[in-house]
């Protein structure tokens, strides 16, 4: 299994954050599961694996005043902090692998677009689970993006995992309840088709978060 740190920061220097596969000018889809989750924009936010995503940007200037962003990739962040300028002070920033990550205090909303699919062992899957339902607050929601069933097998020369919302949901167990999903086609950089699942998810109530929570 190739280095995830070492892979990434070796992505991030290479290319630009406007050429790599997943980037995304308009965030259409991940707006508007935010937005109909109806987290108070004085909530805590963790967007991972969020890296040179601009999705910060938007939420910073729609008013969320407790934002996180979490990358394993340090050069990802670091492209982001710059980006944003004086706006980044207003941010948690974790360089952390997300399987190992340890959250001091809780989340109203996880944002994951495309971290998850990329974990093939299923015992890394698994640690992730369980970081998710210690930092997700009780009733925080949850919102993951994957390549869908049928959609590509390899995102950056690694392989991925497809997610349908079946085996979505056999993964994360009873401790979510799956509340929508939409589908989208992102086009590349380079002009190629990826489809996409989006699902939201709320956590029980009967599910212990960090603290209790």
């Amino acid at each position: 299994m190739p280095d995830r740190k070492a892979h990434w920061e070796s992505i991030y220097r290479d290319k630009s954050s406007a050429d790599v596969s997943w980037y995304q000018l308009k965030l259409g889809l991940s707006l508007e599961l935010i937005h109909k989750s109806q987290v108070a924009h004085d909530e805590p936010v963790m967007d991972v694996g969020g890296g040179a995503s601009k999705l910060v940007d938007h939420l910073v200037d729609e008013g969320y005043s407790k934002l996180a962003v979490l990358d394993i990739s340090a050069t990802a962040l670091a492209t982001t902090r710059q980006r944003l300028g004086k706006k980044a002070l207003q941010v948690e920033w974790f360089e952390q692998d997300l399987v190992t990550f340890n959250p001091e205090h809780s989340f109203s909303l996880w944002h994951d677009r495309a971290v998850f699919h990329f974990l093939t062992n299923k015992a890394d899957r698994e640690k992730y689970i369980k970081v998710l339902r210690r930092a997700l607050s009780k009733n925080g929601q949850f919102i993951i993006a994957a390549f869908a069933i049928g959609g590509p097998e390899k995102c950056s020369g690694l392989d991925i995992v497809q997610y349908d919302a079946e085996k979505l949901q056999a993964e994360l167990g009873d401790d979510f309840e799956l509340l929508e999903q939409k589908s989208e086609v992102h086009m590349t950089p380079s002009n190629k088709k990826q489809e996409f699942t989006y699902f939201r998810f709320k956590k029980r109530q009967e599910s212990v978060g960090l603290r209790g929570s």
